[in-house]
């Protein structure tokens, strides 16, 4: 505790005495300072002790003692030191009739006492206070790091960072989730703070933001009872967050306490961030090996040697192997242009390309396709990283990333926490967008919102089968991207219309010119071709059904069907020139109401 009046008044060397203010000693004092001017406001900065002789103040004039002491309270003065024995052998009792007013603690100076012997013993009172708060401070970093490398880890950790400061602490994930809180009932008061958490997630870091001020929350947390709603909200929560450089925070560390945090709990606390970090953040010489390792347990996996894979993967992938999984790309459309595929799927006789010239992530909380600070919280492929490694994590799950450019491949378990966020993550973003179907126009294709990520899910499979997941995953992506959804699975590549891949300009191009020449006939007036000739093929080449659909005899609607044979030059008689003629027919429509 700094040093107060009534620790000084208690010290056996000054014997001060009270003359006024006897209720207000226990208010700590920053500073014992000495003044003779008339009005020393203006050199006064809050918490001080006052000390004067009385030699340039009218102590004896009511009106000009009050206004004296006015000021001095309006400017944070603590106490009044008066000398006796100076100039006055009493205080004169204008002063001290103004402190008693104000409520200004007024102390009694014997002559033998001098005023460095005050400031000395303020002087030395502070430092030892320092002294503890930094001893202190050690003592926590000390106990936190016990902690933070015992088997329970963080849960360890925030119980002792929580009794530090006698209050709350909370631990929050990538995804802004809470994993850890201590006591347990700070998990229902860190819940209602995933806005603000959000609110810091989304700044570069380290950063931290304070929320609410004061309330008393302290004690109870420190009684492990959980306090009343309305005194847990009007507590002080502190939010920090954890990870290096300006990537994406990789967490965020919550203290709630009843007041302003003192010397002793911020060196707790910063510790506490220190040792959170380290425990999410891993060596670059860690990243650099297991990139490597993940990058050749799937050039493997697509090669068909699983057993080899398997024996590579080790104890860091290997349980990955042991149940079916799923196979995941994804990936940034940029320019327009379709992505070229990570690796080549291989044939029977064929090994895939040497992919993966980035490489993997695993589910202990740290990204590996970019270094720290070179990806940005916007960035949707390391936000999608973030997202399903944090699910992952929270349940021991293995998870293996290989990012590529702007092309991403996660291997995870099937019906696992991390397909079962990337699925969630989808509809959340979909949600933003404000459909949850949106075909991509060509403006779309050229200039891909900042959210514009598309992914491809394959059916589950297992290591002798991965080729053939990279192959589903594949589909599913180019038909995420044509039908405009974030995320396809591969069992729903089947379903619905296929009308939806005909919108390609590739397509269209080869309907507009297939049906040129029809239309170009019907827009003479000569005749309506272009909807006989829809209307013929959705009947099966049924006469009479078309002839009535189109309210022309059976006779008009052959003679017209014989004119399209001889302008495209191409007999109605071939299925393949139905088919085509279907289709172009379909694309041209699709692309008139698109």
């Amino acid at each position: 505790m700094p040093p107060t009046l009534a620790s000084l008044v208690r010290h056996p060397g000054l014997k001060l005495s009270v003359l006024a203010g006897e209720d207000r000693l226990e208010t700590p004092v920053r500073w014992a300072h000495v003044s003779e001017l008339a009005d020393p406001v203006p050199y006064m900065e809050g918490g001080e002790l006052l000390l004067i002789t009385a030699m340039q103040i009218e102590a004896e004039d009511p009106e000009a003692m009050s206004r004296y002491v006015r000021r001095l309270v309006g400017a944070g003065v603590v106490g009044l030191g008066f000398a006796l024995g100076v100039k006055y052998a009493e205080v004169p009792a204008a002063l001290a009739a103004a402190a008693k007013e104000e409520g200004l603690p007024l102390i009694g100076v014997p002559r033998p006492t001098p005023f460095i012997a005050i400031s000395k013993a303020v002087s030395a009172a502070i430092a030892a206070d320092q002294y503890r708060a930094v001893t202190a401070g050690f003592e926590a970093q000390r106990e936190l790091t016990r902690a933070a490398i015992g088997a329970e880890g963080p849960a360890a950790l925030l119980a002792r960072l929580a009794a530090h400061v006698d209050g709350w602490a909370a631990l929050y994930d990538v995804s802004g989730s809470v994993v850890a809180a201590a006591p347990d009932w700070a998990a229902r008061r860190a819940a209602r703070l995933t806005a603000d958490v959000e609110r810091l997630r989304s700044r570069p870091g380290p950063a931290s933001i304070v929320v609410g001020g004061g309330g008393g929350g302290g004690e109870a947390g420190a009684k492990g009872a959980e306090p009343a709603e309305d005194t847990a909200a009007a507590d002080r929560v502190e939010l920090q967050s954890l990870g290096t450089g300006r990537r994406t925070t990789r967490g965020v560390l919550a203290v709630g306490t009843g007041a302003p945090l003192g010397t002793a709990e911020r060196y707790a606390v910063h510790s506490a961030v220190a040792l959170l970090t380290l425990t999410t953040e891993r060596s670059r010489a860690l990243r650099e090996a297991e990139q490597r390792l993940g990058a050749a347990v799937l050039r493997m996996l697509l090669a068909g040697e699983p057993d080899h894979a398997r024996a590579v993967a080790g104890r860091l992938y290997g349980g990955l192997l042991d149940a079916p999984f799923r196979m995941l790309v994804a990936e940034v459309p940029s320019g327009g242009a379709v992505q070229q595929p990570i690796a080549a799927t291989p044939g029977a006789d064929e090994a895939p390309q040497e992919p993966f010239a980035e490489a993997t992530t695993t589910a202990t909380g740290t990204a590996m396709g970019t270094t720290p600070g070179e990806a940005e919280a916007a960035d949707p492929l390391a936000t999608l990283t973030d997202t399903m490694e944090a699910a992952a994590a929270r349940i021991g799950e293995s998870v293996l990333v290989v990012p590529d450019g702007e092309r991403l491949i996660v291997l995870a378990p099937d019906g696992g926490a991390a397909v079962a966020a990337c699925a969630e993550h989808a509809r959340a973003v979909e949600s933003r967008r404000g459909t949850k179907a949106r075909p991509r126009d060509r403006t779309a294709a050229t200039a891909p919102h900042g959210d514009e990520l598309v992914i491809g899910l394959s059916a589950p499979a297992g290591p002798i089968a991965a080729a053939a997941a990279y192959r589903q995953a594949e589909q599913a992506l180019s038909v995420a991207r044509r039908r405009g959804r974030m995320l396809v699975e591969h069992e729903q590549v089947a379903a619905g219309s296929v009308l939806p891949l005909l919108a390609d300009d590739a397509v269209r191009a080869f309907a507009d010119g297939t049906l040129r020449a029809l239309h170009e006939h019907d827009a003479t007036g000569r005749g309506d071709l272009v909807a006989s000739l829809r209307a013929w093929l959705s009947r099966h080449g049924q006469w009479d059904a078309a002839a009535a659909d189109l309210g022309v005899h059976r006779h008009t609607l052959r003679y017209r069907m014989r004119r399209v044979e001889e302008i495209l030059g191409r007999s109605l008689d071939d299925p393949d020139v139905r088919m085509e003629l279907w289709l172009a027919l379909k694309a041209t429509a699709a692309g008139t109401s698109a």
